[in-house]
């Protein structure tokens, strides 16, 4: 009894802190004026930001080369910022270095790679998903259904830039729920695949946003509910559907 008695004052205390958070998301920042970046003490992130934001929108195509000398001319800093941002979107699999060409926008997901990622998220996620419902302290728990909330899917829609936004704190979403669970290995195997940055460049359209909104609900009531068997059907059923959802960009 006492073990319920825990479990019920749990969900309880849970319960009144998400209604006590304010989870009207802030009003997304406009995009300021592109042009020449100004140069603080985070110089590399911001080119890489740039790059990236760039990669994801499509504005650099897949495959299109990236010169280093235009991002210099566009940018406005020298070519060692942009050198170290254009390693570290290597790392993350957003670039790839060609012999005699130079970096290139990594060509999105093929139909094998893609069912590849599916398979190792369908082995990993679920489980994930079960142990965090039994072990994710009551703090991380409000923070992620809190997370889930601001993500709204109306706002995703209104630009490419609020949908990468939308990309971004879905990849949080996950990360979140895989530290959860306890196991590092489960969250270090989430980490190095780079899931969302890149199955959020293969299509960009209001239904995967809502649908995928509806489905991390369903998840996080499980997780408030400490219920294993439910949270994990709840992530197998929403990487399933991501899936279906997605697979059909592919190429072979």
């Amino acid at each position: 009894m006492g073990g319920v008695r825990g479990r019920q004052a749990g969900r309880t205390r849970i319960a009144k802190e998400l209604n006590a958070m304010d989870t009207t998301a802030p009003p997304a920042t406009p995009p300021a004026t592109r042009g020449q970046i100004s140069r603080p003490s985070g110089l590399v992130e911001n080119v890489y930001a740039r790059i990236r934001d760039d990669i994801m929108s499509l504005k650099i195509a897949p495959n299109a080369r990236i010169p280093v000398d235009s991002l210099v001319r566009e940018l406005g800093v020298s070519q060692t910022p942009i050198r170290e941002a254009l390693s570290m979107l290597e790392a993350n699999g957003l670039v790839t270095k060609q012999r005699f060409i130079g970096y290139c926008a990594a060509p999105t997901l093929n139909r094998k790679q893609f069912e590849d990622l599916y398979e190792i998220r369908l082995l990993v996620e679920p489980y994930g998903a079960r142990r965090a419902a039994e072990k994710m302290h009551d703090r991380d728990l409000i923070d992620i259904c809190g997370l889930a909330l601001q993500m709204s899917p109306d706002r995703a829609n209104e630009s490419r830039a609020a949908y990468d936004l939308f990309a971004e704190q879905d990849s949080e979403f996950h990360t979140r729920i895989a530290r959860g669970s306890g196991n590092e290995l489960i969250a270090e195997s989430l980490s190095r695949l780079h899931v969302h940055l890149h199955i959020f460049r293969l299509r960009f359209h209001p239904e995967i946003t809502k649908e995928a909104y509806a489905e991390h609900a369903l998840i996080t009531r499980a997780l408030q509910r400490r219920h294993p068997e439910e949270a994990e059907a709840a992530m197998r059923s929403h990487i399933q559907k991501s899936y279906e959802r997605l697979v059909k960009f592919t190429v072979d």
